[in-house]
């Protein structure tokens, strides 16, 4: 009996995994280009946290988690489109300045 709760468990660890997010990709966007024409990476997720760095008008990021929170959502800069290993810097931006990028033909969510 314990051989079958150890199989039981493991099959739940493998599709929890399959599960898991694995990110989306969204780039810089809607920037006033009269304006600063950048978007800060934050700390946190709300405007008084330390600005981090200063983004760009078509910097890709790829999110960590599925939601926002509230206006805000987690972020990793990416090098280019093709970089998914997560080691850029992280931080959180302002969903108003972000659009999520569809190579597949299908919407988030």
């Amino acid at each position: 009996m314990r051989e079958f709760w150890l199989v039981v468990g493991l099959l739940g660890l493998v599709a929890g995994a399959a599960l898991a997010y694995s990110g989306e990709q969204y780039v810089v966007c809607n920037l006033d280009p009269a304006g600063d024409n950048w978007l800060a990476l934050k700390a946190g997720p709300d405007i008084k946290s330390d600005r981090l760095m200063k983004l760009g008008p078509g910097t890709f990021l790829q999110t960590w988690e599925p939601d926002p929170v509230g206006n805000w959502r987690e972020v990793t800069v990416m090098r280019d489109s093709q970089d998914w290993y997560g080691d850029g810097p992280h931080g959180w931006v302002h969903t108003n300045y972000i659009c999520y990028v569809d190579w597949t033909g299908k919407t988030p969510g």
